[in-house]
C-alpha cells in the first residue's frame, strides 16, 4: 500500500537548484528568526487604538424587530430569558425556572 502526500498542483514548482538551497539548517534558522521577530501584543490595546475610517456611530440606532413572547415560550424567573416550553425545569406556584438555572 503506497501512502503519499497530497500534491498542490497550483503551487509554483521549484527547480533542482532551488530545492538544494532549502537545506535543513537554513530552514531552522528561518524558523528561529521568525520567532524572535514576533512581538507579544495585547489584543485589547490593539483594539482600542483601531478606528474605522469615518466611523462616527454616536447617532446610530439599531433597527431590530422584537417579537412578543409566543404561546409556547416562557420567561425564566431567575435569568429573565425567554425560553421554549421544552426548556422548562420546574413550575411552582407560577414561578417558572429554565433547565440552565435549575442545574
Amino acid at each position: 500500500m503506497d501512502i503519499s502526500m497530497a500534491t498542490d498542483y497550483d503551487a509554483p514548482r521549484k527547480t533542482d537548484d532551488e530545492l538544494s538551497e532549502d537545506s535543513i539548517e537554513e530552514l531552522k534558522s528561518r524558523r528561529v528568526d521568525k520567532r524572535a521577530s514576533s512581538v507579544d501584543v495585547d489584543e485589547t490595546e490593539q483594539a482600542e487604538g483601531f478606528e474605522l475610517p469615518g466611523a462616527d456611530l454616536s447617532g446610530e440606532e439599531l433597527s431590530v424587530r422584537v417579537l412578543p413572547r409566543q404561546a409556547d415560550e416562557f420567561t425564566c424567573s431567575r435569568c429573565f430569558l425567554v425560553h421554549h416550553r421544552s426548556q422548562l425545569a420546574s413550575e411552582k406556584s407560577g414561578v417558572l425556572v429554565c433547565r440552565e438555572c435549575a442545574a
